[in-house]
Formats: C-alpha cells, sequence, structure tokens
C-alpha cells in the first residue's frame, strides 16, 4: 500500500485550521473514496483532481516530457487501484474547492513516492481547473495566517492569491499557475512566481466630501463627535434633507486603520470573497449599506454547512449605515443589539458555530412616518401610524444608540452661504481625538471610547466626582435614561473631552451627552 501526505487549510469562522490530506493507494476496483466530513463541493474535487492530473500527464507528453520516474512508468499519471482520500482532523467540516491543489499533490505522492523534503514544510491552497490550471479561491489571507502560526515555512497559493498571501510576513509565498509548476518546484528543477508588498494597496481615489453638506450644523457637529469616539448615530427627518448624503460621508473623516486591524478586515472580505486582486488590503475603514430588504442571514451572516459573515461583520472597524432603518423587518433590527454590545456574532449552523467579529459603528436613518412630506405640516398620518412606523426601533435598540440627531430643513442663506468644512479638515480633530482616547485606554486594550465598559467608567482612575456626574444622576433619578444609558452617556462625555483637547469631561460635557441621548425620533 503507498501512501501519501500534504497539508491544507479549513476556514472555521475566520480562523484557518491545518487540514492533512492523506492518499493511499490500495488494491482492488479502481475508484475514488473521499473521508473528512466535506460539503458537496468537496466531494465533487475527486473528479476535478483525476482530471486535472490526466490532463496535465498528457500536455507535458505531447510536449515531449519523459516523466520517468526512478522506478520506471510515469510519476505524474493518475494510478490504478482504489484510492482513498482522508482529510483530518476528520470531525471538522470542511468546504469549498480550497483541498483541490492538496488532494492532487498527496495522489501523486502516494503514486510515485518522491520524497521532496518541501512537502512537510509546506501547505498547499487552491483549486484544480479539468486542465491543471489553479483558480484562486477565497480565505487565502487567514489560510496564510494559519500556516505561518503551525511553524511551517512555506506557502503555495494560486497566482492570483500571491499579492493577498503576500501581506503576512514570515512565511515564504509561491504562486502557481498550473498543476505543473508545483510539481516542478517540488522536484527541484523549477521556481514559483511571486510578488512584492508594494502592489498590495489600493490607489488614493477621493471620495465625497464633507464640505457638500451645507445647512445643517448640528448634524454635522453630531457626525464629527460619533467619528472621534466610534459612537452609534441615529439621523431622522424628511426625505432629501441629506441625512445619506451624511452618513456617506462619515469614512471620509475616519482615521485610516492601523496595520493589525487592516489585516483583520481583509481576513473578513477574503473570507466574503470581496477582495479585489490587484490591492486586496483593506487601509480604510470599510463602509457596508445593505438594501432595507435585507434579511437576518444576510445582515448577521449564516448561509448552509458552515455560516458565512454577514453585514455587521463585513463593517468591521468601519461603517454599518442603514438607510430607511423603519422600513427592515423588526427581527433585522433586533439581530444588531448583540454585537452592538459584545462586538462580535455567533452564528450556529449545521456544520458548528462560527464566531465573526463585529465591532461596527451603526448609523441609521429614517423618515419621520410613512408619508415622509417635506414638513410637518404636510403630513396625513395618524399619531398612531407615526408611533408604529418608528416604533420597529426598540428600546433596547435604542438604548445602544449614544446619538439621535433631528434633522430640519436649511433655511435659504445656509443654502447660498459660503463653504462648509471639508472632509481633511473634521478629520484631522477626529485623528486627534481618538489619538488621547488611545493613549488613555492603551494599557487596558481599548481602542475607541465606545469600547470601554461602563464598569471602568465608574470605579478606579476614570471615575468622574459627583459634582460633574450630576446630570447622569438626575436622569437616572427621574427614569430618562437606563443604568447603559447613563454608561454610554459617560463615554460620550469622554469623546466630547477628546475632541476639547482637556483631560477629564465636565459637568457641560455630561449634560450635553445626556441631551444628544435624549431628543425625540417620533
Amino acid at each position: 500500500m503507498k501512501l501519501g501526505r500534504v497539508r491544507s487549510v479549513a476556514i472555521a469562522g475566520v480562523e484557518g485550521v491545518i487540514v492533512e490530506i492523506e492518499a493511499s493507494i490500495g488494491q482492488g476496483l479502481p475508484g475514488v473514496h473521499l473521508v473528512g466530513l466535506g460539503d458537496a463541493a468537496l466531494k465533487e474535487a475527486k473528479d476535478r483532481v483525476r482530471a486535472a492530473i490526466t490532463n496535465t500527464a498528457a500536455a507535458r507528453k505531447a510536449g515531449g516530457g519523459s516523466g520517468e520516474g526512478d522506478g520506471g512508468g510515469d510519476p505524474d499519471k493518475w494510478p490504478e487501484g482504489r484510492i482513498t482520500l482522508a482529510l483530518s482532523p476528520a470531525t471538522l467540516p470542511k468546504s469549498g474547492s480550497t483541498f483541490d491543489l492538496g488532494l492532487a499533490l498527496a495522489v501523486l505522492a502516494a503514486n510515485s513516492g518522491f520524497a521532496s523534503g518541501l512537502l512537510e514544510t509546506t501547505v498547499f491552497v487552491g483549486e484544480l481547473a479539468l486542465d491543471g490550471r489553479v483558480r484562486p479561491v477565497r480565505g487565502v489571507l487567514p489560510a496564510v495566517v494559519a500556516a505561518r502560526s503551525a511553524g511551517f515555512t512555506h506557502v503555495v497559493v494560486p497566482l492570483a492569491n500571491v499579492a493577498e498571501a503576500t501581506l503576512v510576513s514570515g512565511i515564504e509565498v509561491g504562486g502557481a499557475s498550473h498543476l505543473r509548476e508545483v510539481l516542478g518546484w517540488l522536484r527541484g528543477v523549477g521556481v514559483l512566481d511571486t510578488v512584492g508588498p508594494a502592489v498590495a494597496r489600493a490607489p488614493v481615489v477621493a471620495g465625497p466630501d464633507l464640505c457638500d453638506v451645507v445647512g445643517q450644523d448640528e448634524a454635522r457637529y453630531a457626525m464629527e463627535i460619533a467619528a472621534a469616539g466610534a459612537h452609534h448615530l441615529l439621523l431622522t427627518g424628511p426625505p432629501g434633507i441629506g441625512k445619506t448624503m451624511l452618513a456617506r460621508r462619515l469614512p471620509g473623516i475616519l482615521p485610516p486603520l492601523s496595520e493589525s486591524e487592516a489585516l483583520e478586515v481583509t481576513a473578513i472580505h477574503s473570507i466574503a470573497g470581496g477582495l479585489p486582486a490587484d490591492h486586496p488590503l483593506i487601509v480604510d475603514a470599510p463602509f457596508i449599506a445593505p438594501h432595507h430588504s435585507t434579511t437576518v442571514t444576510a445582515m448577521i451572516g449564516g448561509g448552509t454547512g458552515m455560516a458565512k459573515p454577514g453585514a455587521v461583520s463585513r463593517a468591521h472597524r468601519g461603517v454599518l449605515f442603514l438607510d430607511e432603518c423603519a422600513e427592515l423587518g423588526v427581527k433585522v433590527l433586533e439581530t444588531l443589539r448583540t454585537p452592538l454590545e459584545d462586538g462580535e456574532v455567533r452564528v450556529a449552523r449545521r456544520d458548528g458555530m462560527a464566531l465573526f467579529p463585529a465591532r461596527f459603528q451603526l448609523i441609521l436613518a429614517a423618515n419621520p412616518c410613512p408619508c415622509a412630506p417635506a414638513n410637518d405640516v404636510n403630513c396625513v398620518c395618524s399619531p398612531s401610524a407615526r408611533r408604529r412606523y418608528l416604533g420597529k426601533l426598540s428600546g433596547p435598540l435604542m438604548d445602544r444608540v449614544d446619538i439621535r440627531v433631528r434633522m430640519d430643513p436649511p433655511g435659504n442663506a445656509a443654502l447660498t452661504g459660503g463653504a462648509a468644512e471639508s472632509s481633511a479638515q473634521v478629520r484631522e480633530r477626529v485623528v486627534a481625538a481618538r489619538a488621547r482616547a488611545r493613549k488613555r485606554w492603551a494599557a487596558h486594550g481599548w481602542q475607541t471610547n465606545s469600547e470601554v465598559p461602563g464598569s471602568a467608567l465608574r470605579r478606579g482612575d476614570f471615575r468622574l466626582p459627583p459634582t460633574i456626574t450630576r446630570p447622569v444622576e438626575l436622569f437616572l433619578r427621574d427614569g430618562r435614561v437606563t443604568a447603559r444609558g447613563a454608561d454610554r452617556a459617560l463615554r460620550l462625555a469622554w469623546t466630547l473631552c477628546d475632541l476639547a483637547g482637556t483631560e477629564q469631561p465636565t459637568e457641560d460635557h455630561v449634560a450635553q451627552a445626556l441631551m444628544f441621548r435624549d431628543r425625540g425620533y417620533s
């Protein structure tokens, strides 16, 4: 009995798990049996692998290659006999076509018995076409990270995924466009192509600028506060007043992602299949705006077998914008409560539970009522209809929204006045405020004020004196704010402090934070 062994990677959530692929060629009727808890795409791999090996051998013979091994015969042909392919750990659900390249090499290693030391130190990732071409796959970045963490020195990926793979340092990356290139590299008669990480940065594209929004000073200031502390924001007002226009300019005032954040976000988008091949590294905060007809599965993640990341995870370290949020289903809105509080989402599916990060900034925009007139005078909705419309935004959900702003039509003087501040000017203040917060919370591992737990603000060095927190006590006594709301108001007060450049929030900062939360939205 002949045995071949190579390694590949399975994706579980956003983490990669090393998978050992074994091929055993024994006596019996010719056939291929694949075991290891694979999905439909993986079970079809045996047909793709067999065609790829057969056609690669045929093309080599047509080109004049001998292919003779030490024992005679063709070492790269499809072997005769009963072939068993096993993927371990057997209890781990596996999906997709990522294992094609590893399966093919395991079969050829078992058939020819070539002893290449590279097989023991290399992880192979890639889908095979029927003619032996190596096609790109999803999840290459977390796969390379897993290979490096497991101590492997080399990783072979499809040539189209090389730019993504080279984002990870500390491991040798080789890109292959065909199966025969990998075989030549393993036998020491060829090299694999690679690229430098310089091509991984996207070209700078100017986005929409905040100076386009005029006449909404209060909403612009609220957007600046939200950006400085990564706070959640609700914008209400009649249609055409600029809610969407303002929200789409939020990424322009957010600071760029740090190196660790960029890799974290890129890994999520790699699994979701949304990375461009030429510049895969995401360096700016993502902006995700699902349609109001989106489903629960599309919002939090899911699918058949093992769950895939949803909109809340693709918005990780960025912005999730829900336009016309009152038109979304109640169940969809309520699924946001847990990720807003925990910064992650757990999705249970048939093949197991997937954990996805979901530390996003939520921006909601809604009309005040179903008819949505230009002003309240022309509204034809009954009071009960107005309450039901925004009543989809439940109390527990709204308790997690730090800032609420009602946008009113601007006057003629505002529309014909001078240009407002640009995104670059506002971004300077936001970056400075976030730098102050990061320095203050560095010892605790928090990046923004919105991540700080309420217990940390009520105890120790960051507890504010009663003279400053007096507005919070009054609001709690009158029932105008919950305990969670009080904690969030204190976080917002720290953000106002950072924007003002002071060492500690004042009573005015706390009162202003409470006013931003206490404003009606119905």
